[in-house]
């Protein structure tokens, strides 16, 4: 069964030294390595020979990227012959690359991360300037969807978006035990306290809608700056010590939490539009589960990027922005609505669902909500804290809500 990834920056600041000195390598594939381009000049506009890419795979991206990169080897035969996945943590990103880049010799070609790996490689100067030194060698970003471009900001320059999705909070429920569904934070935390022990929510840290819900209740609650955590979320601290009192335990992994809808431990739980989606739609809950919005509520949004670690080679780096060029044209974009898992998941304007492919049409059809895509249009949208702001309130969640409920990691 495929692990969903942790996609934000719990290890930009906590962790990064600890992961530079112990974290695992990759093997090194390379006998002998091919001398790093040092300018933007050295890269050729295509390799001088078909290379062999291998990308390391942080965040689940693979399920969305993969058939997009398996069509440009069918495409391009002569650019890239071959890719290689490995799968790892955000956690592991920079004890992986840092030995790598510090030696030269690397053996992780490319990197697609969300924004925890991306922030983690960005502070430990790991990542090549993608957008400053070769902007113009991937110009398909100019057609970004707004949010998309929004999320490539955070980047500062290192990162390439390729995927994107407004993420939530919504609400999932079992809907016979939730007959009245709650439709603010107020009614959510009523129904919570005449239900004790039904509804929960993993860690924030450890979780994706976690933390989404964990960012989108100071829109919803009001509170005075929904961008500082420490100064500005009064009323969200307030409201989750309340609501953590009808909690028994925080799973430290959504995975968890879906098995707990599964087999009715819990019957309401904080959602995303793709973990909505994804586990009706493979089985992992019954399809007979439902989904809600509140009322009132601002989306955050989340996305992946690509990243390139420093000293890549003239032909490998031209065979990676080729790639990428490719990955952000609507017919190849499309695929990114996949099984629904990052719905709707496209970055780029244009990559439509009827240019998606049969299977993820036929899916989301059937799996699918009616409502999301207005939904999506209407409410607004905002990126998610920056790195330190998020590091500060999973820091605070877990001082003062989930202490004593979960197991540190």
């Amino acid at each position: 069964m495929r692990t969903r990834k942790s996609t934000y920056l719990v290890t930009a600041v906590v962790a990064v030294a600890a992961m530079a000195l112990t974290g695992c390598t990759a093997p090194n594939t390379a006998s002998t390595p091919a001398p790093a381009a040092t300018n933007a000049s050295d890269v050729p506009d295509k390799p001088s020979a078909p290379v062999t890419l291998n990308i390391l795979d942080v965040a689940g991206n693979q399920k969305l990227t993969g058939p997009m990169v398996d069509e440009f080897i069918k495409e391009n035969p002569d650019v890239i012959s071959a890719v290689t996945w490995e799968s790892a943590g955000a956690p592991d990103v920079v004890g992986t690359i840092k030995p790598q880049v510090d030696s030269g010799s690397l053996s992780v070609d490319m990197v697609m991360t969300g924004t925890d790996g991306l922030s983690a490689g960005i502070a430990q100067d790991l990542w090549i300037p993608l957008v400053t030194d070769y902007g113009d060698r991937v110009s398909n970003q100019e057609n970004y969807i707004e949010p998309a471009a929004a999320m490539q900001e955070l980047a500062e320059d290192f990162g390439v978006v390729t995927t994107y999705y407004p993420s939530g909070p919504l609400l999932q429920y079992n809907p016979d035990v939730v007959t009245d569904v709650p439709s603010t934070p107020e009614e959510l935390l009523a129904w919570a306290q005449a239900n004790p022990g039904k509804f929960g929510y993993a860690r924030p840290a450890n979780s994706g809608p976690g933390r989404t819900f964990l960012q989108g209740l100071p829109y919803i609650l009001g509170d005075e700056d929904p961008s500082d955590p420490e100064n500005g979320w009064d009323k969200t601290w307030a409201y989750l010590k309340e609501l953590g009192a009808t909690i028994d335990n925080y799973p430290t992994g959504t995975g968890q939490v879906i098995t707990n809808m599964a087999d009715g431990t819990w019957a309401l739980i904080p959602t995303t539009t793709g973990w909505d989606i994804e586990p009706r739609a493979t089985a992992k809950e019954p399809a007979t589960i439902e989904a809600a919005p509140f009322d009132d509520f601002t989306w955050v949004t989340d996305a992946h990027y690509a990243v390139v670690p420093k000293g890549q080679s003239a032909d490998k780096m031209s065979a990676i922005l080729l790639l990428l060029q490719y990955i952000l044209t609507p017919d190849v974009n499309a695929m990114a609505y996949d099984s629904g898992y990052f719905y709707p998941g496209p970055a780029i304007e244009g990559a439509t669902l009827d240019k998606a492919p049969q299977a993820s049409q036929d899916l989301l059809k059937e799996f699918g909500r009616d409502w999301y895509d207005d939904l999506i249009e209407e409410k607004p949208k905002a990126t998610p804290l920056v790195p330190d702001q998020l590091v500060k309130a999973f820091d605070i969640w877990d001082r003062e809500i989930g202490t004593g409920k979960f197991e540190e990691q």
